[in-house]
């Protein structure tokens, strides 16, 4: 076993920074012979990122409290008295610990602790930090994060992710396979991904762009906005609009305190829509066949082809072009269908 303690950090393959910022690492340790197929990154107030295809090491940032710039002296001494700081290597594992030896009464004398890691682009990991943001980056495999006060970040990820974050905004792009991220206190943005996606925040919007597959995405307090979406998307909001144009699948979107709004380029298995405080506009594709159920307060539908049905000022109920997938649409508002 590879170990490298703070305290031996002279004796061992690792490089003091001159200066001590935000952006200048306290310490750096290759990782080249390592072959680190995992990474653990556990620490108590600073932020953590991974970032595969580069040439593999570690890196280990230390401010003070409020962003501080301290001397490389100031800090050793803040470190020895008052946390571990513990970076080891094992059977192919990366284990990077920063935490407080003991409750520090002078919270001037904290220290914001972060990591950088650059492994192998097939890197697995596993990250926790209760005070800063997470970043992962052009990596394949399982990749499970956690932050109490940050955002998460994840760019050109293929594999299992799951992430969460409690008081921070979610990004995640050019991404693929499973994707699971909660927030309770931020915004979601996904672009560019496709498969099996489950996103949800308690307190922001969710804006969706270019995504293919199985697409969950739900808040409690903002609005939902999407664009150029393939496959089944439920969108669902307590506190805002639903904003969906250039959909192609299958939909379910509701909100409970706004307006709907979706354009279907494409219709498979299903349309259903709910909205219970607000006007509904859904435009689905010309000539193809719908088995409608259509209510609201006042029901405007231009047919475009042929209807079989009921059409009344608040519903309309039946075959159009024969039949096909059904459009089941609720709302307590004007319900617009156009073609």
């Amino acid at each position: 076993m590879k170990k490298f303690l703070f305290f031996l950090v002279l004796a061992s393959p690792v490089y003091l920074a001159s200066a001590q910022d935000s952006k200048t690492p306290y310490l750096t340790r290759s990782l080249a012979s390592d072959n680190v197929k995992t990474v653990f990154v556990n620490t108590s107030g600073g932020s953590i990122s991974v970032k595969g295809g580069e040439e593999p090491r570690i890196e280990v940032y230390v401010v003070g409290n409020n962003n501080q710039n301290l001397s490389k002296e100031e800090i050793k001494k803040r470190l020895d008295e008052d946390y571990t700081l513990d970076i080891a290597v094992h059977g192919g594992e990366l284990h990077a610990t920063a935490k407080q030896k003991h409750n520090i009464n002078n919270w001037r004398k904290s220290l914001s602790i972060g990591f950088k890691v650059y492994v192998n682009k097939a890197t697995e990991t596993n990250l926790n930090t209760s005070g800063g943001s997470i970043s992962i980056a052009n990596l394949t495999g399982n990749q499970n994060f956690e932050t109490s006060g940050g955002s998460l970040n994840i760019n050109t990820v293929a594999g299992i992710i799951k992430g969460e974050t409690s008081g921070g905004s979610i990004n995640v792009a050019n991404s693929s396979k499973e994707i699971e991220l909660t927030t309770s206190g931020g915004s979601i943005s996904a672009s560019n991904c496709q498969g099996h996606i489950k996103l949800e925040t308690s307190g922001g919007s969710v804006r969706l762009d270019n995504l293919k597959g199985y697409v969950k995405a739900e808040t409690s307090g903002g609005s939902v906005n999407g664009s150029k979406i393939d496959g089944e998307l439920i969108a669902g909001t307590s506190g805002g609009s639903v904003s969906l144009m250039d959909v192609a699948g299958s939909v379910d979107a509701s909100t409970s305190a706004g307006s709907i709004h979706v354009q279907m380029t494409r219709v498979d298995k299903y349309v259903k829509i709910d909205g219970n405080s607000g006007h509904v506009d859904l435009q689905l594709p010309a000539k193809q066949g719908f088995n409608l159920d259509v209510r609201g307060d006042r029901v405007n539908m231009s047919v475009n082809g042929t209807f079989e049905g009921q059409k009344e000022k608040e519903k309309v109920v039946g075959k159009l072009n024969g039949g096909g997938s059904p459009v089941e649409v609720r709302g307590d508002g004007s319900v617009n269908v156009t073609y």
